[in-house]
């Protein structure tokens, strides 16, 4: 997405279009598309989660991204930021949802650590 988004965006017809319209696709694809890694490590947190029987922060994780920011914030920061607050709308929701993602791994990380000690002691 970064390296190629003019071939990228190619893919989808875009060929023929203006300079300008494959201009502000490739503003787009790197805008939109720039925390994709984030985006991967809140799944991959989810699915953890799951696995771990921590339904209830699983489903925090996966709702904030997709409901609350996913939601929340294109719709309010074009009215402050334009049309570059909608291009910037996902990557603000992948970074706040990592930040809660990162607050529920230190306090699972934490719960293991204190059932582990348990084990040990008991």
């Amino acid at each position: 997405m970064e390296c190629f988004p003019t071939q990228l965006i190619g893919i989808f017809g875009a060929g023929n279009e203006s300079a300008y319209y494959t201009e502000f696709a490739v503003r787009s694809f790197r805008t939109y598309l720039c925390m994709m890694v984030l985006a991967t490590m809140n799944k991959g947190t989810f699915i953890y989660l799951q696995a771990l029987g921590k339904a209830v922060e699983s489903t925090i994780i996966s709702l904030t991204r997709e409901v609350i920011f996913g939601v929340a914030l294109p719709i309010i920061l074009p009215i402050f930021f334009g049309l570059d607050g909608l291009l910037y709308s996902f990557p603000a929701a992948d970074i706040l949802t990592f930040l809660i993602t990162i607050v529920i791994i230190r306090q699972t990380y934490g719960d293991l650590r204190d059932d582990d000690q348990q084990e040990v002691a008991g």
